[in-house]
Formats: structure tokens, sequence, C-alpha cells
């Protein structure tokens, strides 16, 4: 098939996601190789923000092309009653990598279905029905997992689901408070949010759900002490406390969960994305010991037909193994250095950068009008002529390939990038922030 009919096709049968279809014009992707990708004339693409922040140890691994080929040779599918050698061993695996509180993992297809069934686990749990999240916040576009989202893609689901609450997280930047300190701003969320609980009805919460680090809403890292405080008001209520490590996990922070940052530990954790690469869809939901034994003697009311598929789980298995033979942990934190040094030079010399968010190779750039004031240089959900859209055009055009959301650009690159990698992709980022500073504010 010649490229002009694969994009023909799909613009033609393809409904494709978050898109108007009527002025499509995709990429067709020929071939692609360590963090880049190539069109059919040769063209050359800079993946920098790892597709959806999934591809983590890029194109073309070879030790997870074998593993997905050998369990093919053995069988490529079994329902998740039967126990096979890479389910049960990525399972043990996963549970390795997490705290010694933690105990079984339900395996699923993605991250959205694996907080869909976090949520129903914690209300099997508890016998509580309502649930807590944020409102900045994605996690799935599914019914369920899609009123635990609480930035607008949420809408067209509604209304929702009776029982899902929503909070505010500390976004210290975009705050009207000027605190002092990190620890003033933790402790005016966490009064927020311990009353909100309050007045909601503390012996209806079965769970607060986050993403551990706000991730396509800005990388929002918590302040100083935020997570900790959130473990104390769900120890105080019985409540659960579920992290999204659906983006932010496995390594993308520099640590294998994000979570670990923070001196914290959940209840329950979701992951997705990075567990394969992408290179075949899995996600899952890993309880503690504690949820995981209720369920010895009380039905599990969760199931999927392609919970812990082999061929996902045999890639799984491969990937998780490359995390630590290739080292991509010291590798994160010395390109994430580079990326960061970077990252704040570029909001000391750019008018229009506000501020840089950055933890390992998880980065975000928030473009404003005005430094003093922080007005977005978009207003939020009314980017009407298109701007963020141009400015991800203007670095396509220099093949620094990577995605906006309201007035943010991201910086989220494949895990196996180098320095010199990060250096010479980050001069196009300036070029385009150059351009933002004379025509645009």
């Amino acid at each position: 098939m010649t490229p002009e009919k694969i994009v023909e096709n799909h613009k033609k049968y393809v409904l494709q996601s978050w898109s108007k279809q009527g002025n499509l014009n995709p990429i067709p992707v020929a071939k692609a190789d360590g963090i880049y990708f190539y069109d059919f004339d040769g063209n050359r693409y800079t993946d920098m923000s790892s597709q959806l922040v999934n591809l983590n140890l890029g194109y073309g691994n070879k030790a997870i092309g074998d593993a997905i080929k050998e369990q093919v040779d053995k069988f490529c599918f079994v329902g998740p009653s039967y126990a096979t050698e890479a389910k049960s061993t990525l399972a043990e695996m996963i549970i390795n990598l997490l705290p010694d509180s933690f105990g079984k993992v339900f395996f699923t297809n993605a991250g959205a279905d694996a907080n869909e069934n976090a949520v129903k686990i914690a209300r099997m749990f508890t016998g509580r029905n309502k649930v807590f999240s944020r409102y900045r916040s994605y996690h799935g576009s599914s019914f369920g997992a899609g009123n635990l989202t609480g930035e607008p893609r949420r809408y067209p689901l509604e209304p929702g689901i009776p029982g899902f609450v929503k909070f505010f997280d500390p976004y210290v930047y975009r705050e009207a408070i000027n605190f002092e300190s990190e620890e003033e701003a933790t402790k005016f969320y966490l009064t927020k949010l311990r009353e909100q609980i309050i007045y909601e009805g503390p012996d209806s919460v079965a769970a607060i759900v986050m993403e551990t680090i706000t991730g396509s809403n800005g990388v929002i890292i918590p302040p100083k002490g935020y997570l900790p405080g959130v473990r104390k008001i769900c120890d105080e209520f019985g409540i659960l406390m579920i992290c999204d490590e659906v983006m932010a996990g496995w390594c993308r922070t520099g640590k294998m969960f994000a979570f670990q940052n923070f001196d914290v530990v959940p209840d329950i954790v979701t992951f997705a994305k990075g567990v394969t690469c992408g290179y075949v869809p899995l996600g899952g939901v890993a309880v503690s010991k504690k949820v995981a034994e209720y369920f010895d003697d009380h039905l599990l009311s969760c199931g999927l037909t392609y919970s812990g598929h082999p061929l996902a789980c045999a890639a799984g298995v491969a990937c998780v193994n490359y995390y630590g033979e290739a080292h991509i942990l010291d590798n994160v934190a010395k390109s994430g250095k580079v990326l960061g040094e970077i990252l704040e030079e570029m909001k000391a010399k750019h008018p229009c950068v506000g501020d840089v968010r950055y933890i390992g190779l998880f980065s975000a750039i928030e473009l404003v009008k005005d430094k003093k004031t922080k007005e977005p240089l978009v207003p939020y959900g009314k980017d009407e002529k298109g701007i963020m859209g141009t400015l991800v055009g203007m670095l396509k055009k220099k093949k620094f390939m990577t995605y906006s959301h309201e007035n943010m650009l991201f910086v989220n690159p494949p895990l196996i990038i180098t320095e010199e990698q990060i250096k010479e992709e980050m001069e196009k980022m300036d070029e385009v922030l150059t351009y933002v500073d004379s025509e645009l504010i």
C-alpha cells in the first residue's frame, strides 16, 4: 500500500481520537527505531512525548520483541482462569518492585480499566460508595474512568455516576493565594480536603484517587508533605489511597513508581503504559496484602476476557527486566538533570515561559502572556485561534513531535534518550519559544 493510500484509508475509515475528523492529515509511519520514527519519504521525527507518554523504552526494543515472538510460538491466548508462566512471573515481579505491604495484581487491558477496577475493588473492600478524585486529572475516557477524570474530557459522560466527588489539587503556580512555602500550601490544601470529606460523610468515602503526579494536565508535582498528608487523612477515616501511576510509573520520574519520590505508601496502585511500553496493551491494579486477603473469602467481582493476556505479560516481563538490565533509572537521572537545567534556562530567557515543571523525564512548559499576572497564553478551553496547535505544528516541522494541553507544551521523551539528543532537540523548542516571545505576547 502506498503512503498516500494509507492516509486516504485512515481519513476515510478511521475515527481518530480527540480530533475533529474533517481536517486530519496523519503522518504515515514506515519504520521506527530508538527515539525516532520515519515516514515513507525517509524524514526522521524525534518522539519527544514517548507517543502518549507510554513508549518509555523507545522503538524496536529487541528484548521485548523477542519475548513476544517466543510466547507466540507457545500459545497466544488462554483465559484469565488459567495459570501461565508470563502472567505469574510478571505479577511476582511487580509485587517485588512495590513496598512489602503489597500482595497481588489484577491485570487489565490498559489504564482506564485499571482505574475502573481499582474503584470497584475499593468499593467492595470498604462497603462504601463515594470516591474522591481531582479536577485537574485524567484517569481515562471510558465511563467509569471518565467520571474519575476531572478535566473537560469528562463532559460528554455527564450527567455522571453518583458518588464521584471532585476536589482541587495543589496547583500552587495558579493558586490565588501567595504561599510563603510549600509546607504552607500543603497545609491549606489538606485542610480543605479534610473539610470536604467531613461534609461528604467520611463513612461513605471508599477511596481517594490521585495521579501521583498530575500528567496531561500539567505535570503538577505535589508540594512537600502533601501526599503523606493525604495518607494521614485516609488513615484517619478508613479511606483507601489509590495512586494512578499509569503515566508517571515505570521509571518516568526517576523512581520505578512516582509515589516513591514522596515517602508515602498507597493502598492500591494502578499502572499501564510503561509496563509494556505499548508493544502489547496491558494495565493492572496492584493491591495491598490487606485488600488481597479480603477476597480470599469474598467474591472479586472483576473480570475481563483479556486479563493477563499471555502476549502482553510476556512483553511486560521483558520490559520490566530491561528497565533493570539497561540501568534505565541511571539514564533518567543523567538525562533528566540536563533537561531540567535547559528548562530552567528557558524559563529565565523567555518572557512567554511562566513556569516549568519537571521530575525525571516528565516535564511541562507553561506559556503565559505576562509573567507577573500569569495570564495564560490561551484562555483555558478557549483557544479559538488554535495557537497551541500552531506551536505544536511548528515543532512538527522541525521534526520535534509532542503535544499540548491548555497553555502547556510537554517534553516527555523515551527514557533511553541521551544527554546529547536532549540538547539537540531542545534547541528546536527554544526557537519556537523565541517566536512566541516576539509574535504572540
